[in-house]
């Protein structure tokens, strides 16, 4: 009789080393998932703002904490509405006196940005050249202040409601919540605190005094101004003449 062969046993496979990852290698591999979650909350919150009102902004809280801490009364009035109930006076009047090519930049206006720029290097009264986008985008996802850090991502942002929203849109939320008073925010709050008046019957005139203090909204009044709003609130009416239907 043959002799049964035994079929050989199979080789044990050689284990492979794993490289120990690096410190450096953690902290790439960490950055590169906070970008990647980053991107993916920024735009699903834009998305989502798109659709449902703002319900409260970072400049909002912290005004509230300024109060507080100051022992004051914590004050924030925030009336949301659509922007067919906002006078077209107004929207004329913030186009008039902050963002004049607002219906025709993609968010950033270069000319106004170096018209700024020269008027604050020859020493005179800093001015920042932002557009309504870009204070749309500064007062409802980021915190004040001055930074590298936070006018780059002032910018990332702009570029996504200049896409996502559209004109109309970044109209709205602008007029809803921006800071128009000592916390007073958006324009239905603004109108009644300034004028006892709802939004949508604002005056030429009304409007132009919302407008001429948003620059400093805390330290300027609307109603009894001093005559350096007196003379923003008739420069903003002058140039009102000259907005024509905003097409969004």
């Amino acid at each position: 009789m043959a002799s049964k062969k035994t079929a050989p046993k199979p080789k044990p496979k050689a284990k492979t080393k794993t490289q120990p990852t690096t410190f450096w290698g953690k902290v790439k591999r960490f950055l590169f998932k906070a970008f990647i979650w980053f991107n993916i909350i920024s735009i699903v919150l834009v998305l989502l703002f798109k659709f449902v009102p703002v319900p409260f902004t970072p400049l909002m809280i912290a005004r509230s904490i300024e109060q507080k801490m100051a022992g004051k009364e914590m004050v924030c009035s925030h009336d949301w509405v659509p922007l067919e109930d906002i006078s077209m006076n107004l929207q004329k009047a913030v186009v008039a006196s902050e963002d004049g090519m607002f219906l025709k930049h993609n968010g950033f206006d270069f000319s106004a940005m170096n018209k700024a720029m020269r008027s604050n290097m020859k020493g005179k009264k800093l001015k920042g050249g932002s557009t309504i986008s870009q204070q749309t985008a500064k007062n409802v996802f980021l915190w004040q202040g001055r930074s590298y850090i936070r006018k780059a991502l002032e910018a990332y942002y702009t570029v996504l409601i200049e896409l996502i929203w559209g004109k109309e849109r970044i109209m709205e939320v602008y007029l809803n919540s921006i800071e128009m008073g000592d916390g007073v925010y958006g324009a239905e709050a603004a109108s009644k605190h300034w004028f006892h008046k709802s939004a949508n019957n604002l005056t030429k005139y009304e409007a132009a005094s919302i407008a001429a203090i948003l620059p400093s909204p805390r330290k300027y009044k609307a109603v009894g101004s001093s005559n350096y709003v007196e003379r923003r609130k008739n420069k903003t009416l002058r140039v009102m003449r000259h907005v024509g239907k905003l097409n969004y």
